[in-house]
């Protein structure tokens, strides 16, 4: 993955930076990242899928493109990252850097061939109103894939990636979970409901013996704040396995959900040892790498 910090910084550059916010309410932004995505995707040899429907009275698509598996093809892992922003947002760290992360873990499984298939999914309408209601991408998107009867091993969620503080008193956390956890906002979090416990463990033993990045794990019933707040949640609700991966937004990012959500406040070093730690264990669990 040859030049990652450079090309994860330009990815966020330019949906968070010449794009800028990007939602229903700037559906022409909107569909400026959409376009953005999907010729990045074509670009890269893929064949991208449009989901398309309607959100506020404007047309809206989730898209997807896979590696098919060549021994367990029905067998998915499934990478999504959603590409809206919050009003009133550019979005860099939410979400622009989880569509860095997804555009450049597809690049690099472009030579590839798992075992299992990787499904890489853009989301659309992952922010409030849409959060958890019917017209929530990833949810539309979790329906119709149940309706199919889609054998999802695992979803994961990356979900604000950029942000890392090795600042004393940097990292905060929902009540009672700061006496278990470090005061550094220094590592990758992987997170995820309590069904999903066991191959959340598994999922954080492979990324340790392929990354020696700072990390932290949680497996919580979906009250604990934050637990359930990103695209993984539609999943859960649809029977699938899902793990959240994110630098912890809210609890440790100061521009969140904020005009200043801008590119320069990223860590991009950081930021491209955790997409790598990704790759590896995306490549181990897709190939045979699962018990």
């Amino acid at each position: 993955m040859t030049d990652l910090p450079t090309n994860l910084k330009t990815h966020v550059a330019i949906l968070a930076g010449e794009i800028g916010e990007r939602n229903v309410l700037l559906p022409d932004a909107l569909r400026a990242a959409e376009s953005y995505i999907a010729e990045t995707w074509q670009s890269q040899g893929y064949a991208v899928r449009r989901q398309v429907y309607e959100a506020g009275g404007i047309e809206c698509a989730n898209l997807e493109v896979e590696r098919r598996g060549s021994l367990w093809p029905e067998e998915i892992i499934l990478i999504g990252a959603h590409y809206d922003s919050v009003f009133g947002s550019p979005g860099a760290d939410d979400n622009a850097s989880g569509v860095a992360a997804l555009l450049e873990l597809s690049r690099s499984f472009v030579t590839v061939e798992p075992e299992r298939t990787l499904r890489f999914v853009a989301f659309v309408n992952e922010e409030p109103p849409f959060f958890a209601g019917s017209r929530m991408g990833s949810l539309v998107y979790a329906r119709a894939a149940k309706r199919r009867g889609d054998r999802i091993r695992l979803m994961v969620s990356l979900e604000m990636l950029g942000c890392y503080l090795d600042t004393p008193g940097s990292q905060s956390y929902p009540p009672l979970l700061r006496h278990f956890y470090p005061d550094r906002g220094n590592f990758i979090a992987f997170i995820s409901n309590w069904r999903s416990r066991e191959i959340l463990r598994r999922f954080c033993q492979v990324f340790r013996k392929h990354s020696d990045f700072p990390m932290e794990s949680l497996a919580a019933p979906i009250f604990v704040p934050g637990v359930a707040m990103s695209d993984q949640f539609s999943f859960w609700r649809q029977g699938y396995p899902g793990i959240m991966v994110t630098d912890t937004a809210f609890c440790r990012y100061h521009w969140y959900h904020t005009a200043g959500d801008l590119p320069e406040h990223l860590c991009y070093e950081p930021f491209a040892r955790v997409v790598s730690g990704l790759r590896a264990t995306f490549l181990a669990l897709g190939c045979g790498g699962w018990e």
